[in-house]
């Protein structure tokens, strides 16, 4: 069997020997060669690239594994020196307080005159007479002391104690009027009627019937800053005082009103106006 060659085109002259050669079909033939050769380049070039792209994502495949690997090493030896160190750490061994003692020198306590009668007259609170204070060395203070000091000691002195006041107490339950710190809507008053404003809903019969006007709503403001006892104060029409009082009841907390220094309840008034356009 004779071998093929795709190149070679000796043979298309041989077929077209004597044959008319103007025309399409001796011209494809004739670049038949090139074009397998063409085709035989493209194929190895293809195949190379596909080899280098998986040749190259193998490579970077293997090297992310040994970081990670390389990672977890170092986690792990880092973890079990930690343990190391958690183990040889002593404990701090708590302080002793150091306790100084105080120096006393001795002293016979000295007696205020006060007439009583004899049987309610204790021993120890007979008063000394001159004589027996003259013939004593030891001070004289407000007890009957024995020392630990009589050269560098002082003599036991009665301390008194001065009894701060109590500050006023605020009955949980009072409501009051007016504080110190009046309750305040979080932002301020501009936030408060911009609120209204926001969340007032114009009842569908009112606004038919060309009802509007300003309803007058009390409340009491908690010590959490939470609305409570919601009344209307000023009537306009049953149908925007309910939406007056629901639109109060549906506010935020406010911060609370203060009386020395305390949380307490304070009652509230807030205008809520229904304008039609």
């Amino acid at each position: 069997m004779a071998k093929i060659d795709l190149i070679d085109n000796s043979w298309v002259d041989l077929v077209f020997e004597g044959k008319n050669q103007s025309y399409g079909a001796y011209q494809l033939r004739k670049n038949t060669g090139v074009r397998n050769l063409k085709a035989l380049l493209v194929m190895f070039a293809a195949f190379i690239i596909i080899a280098a792209i998986v040749y190259a994502k193998v490579s970077i495949e293997n090297y992310i594994a040994a970081q990670n690997a390389a990672i977890e090493a170092d986690v792990e030896l880092a973890s079990l020196a930690e343990k190391k160190e958690a183990k040889v750490e002593k404990k701090d061994e708590p302080e002793v307080e150091k306790v100084e003692i105080e120096r006393v020198k001795s002293s016979v306590a000295f007696t205020v005159p006060e007439i009583k009668k004899d049987n309610e007259v204790k021993e120890e609170q007979e008063m000394k007479s001159q004589e027996e204070l003259q013939q004593t060395n030891t001070a004289i203070g407000a007890f009957n002391v024995e020392g630990n000091d009589e050269a560098g000691g002082e003599v036991l002195k009665a301390k008194e104690v001065i009894a701060e006041p109590e500050p006023p107490k605020v009955e949980e339950t009072k409501v009051f009027d007016v504080v110190e710190e009046m309750p305040q809507f979080p932002g301020g008053p501009s936030a408060l009627f911009e609120y209204l404003s926001k969340n007032i809903k114009y009842p569908v019969v009112a606004e038919e019937n060309g009802v509007q006007g300003r309803v007058i709503v009390t409340f009491v403001v908690e010590r959490d800053g939470s609305i409570t006892d919601v009344k209307v104060v000023k009537s306009v029409d049953p149908s925007l005082d309910k939406e007056a009082q629901r639109v109060v009841k549906s506010m935020p907390h406010w911060i609370p009103g203060k009386q020395n220094g305390s949380a307490v309840r304070v009652k509230y008034t807030v205008p809520v106006t229904f304008r039609l356009q």
